[in-house]
């Protein structure tokens, strides 16, 4: 299933803060492969790639997409046009 945030969350790192202003994620076998797009208090962006466990809870390990993955966050990236648009500059 693949589907975007539908409200904005705050997040805070340790050199800087905002909000996850689009997210693209697909509930895999085994986790919850997410993209987001972070936009900074300074208006500055960034892109994140991270999963959720099965359970919800946000994991700071290495984010590892499965082949079977792939199309289900293609589908999610969908909505999310401007995290899209830096992903295609991104592969080309």
């Amino acid at each position: 299933m693949a589907n975007q945030s539908e409200k904005s969350r705050a997040f805070n790192l340790h050199w800087g803060s905002g909000i996850i202003a689009e997210e693209a994620a697909y509930d895999g076998e085994h986790h919850r492969p997410t993209i987001q797009l972070l936009e900074f208090e300074d208006g500055s962006t960034s892109v994140r790639f991270c999963y959720y466990s099965g359970n919800g809870r946000f994991q700071r390990s290495p984010l590892i997409v499965g082949e079977s993955d792939i199309d289900g966050l293609r589908g999610a990236l969908e909505n999310t046009p401007r995290l899209k648009e830096l992903l295609t500059r991104l592969t080309g």
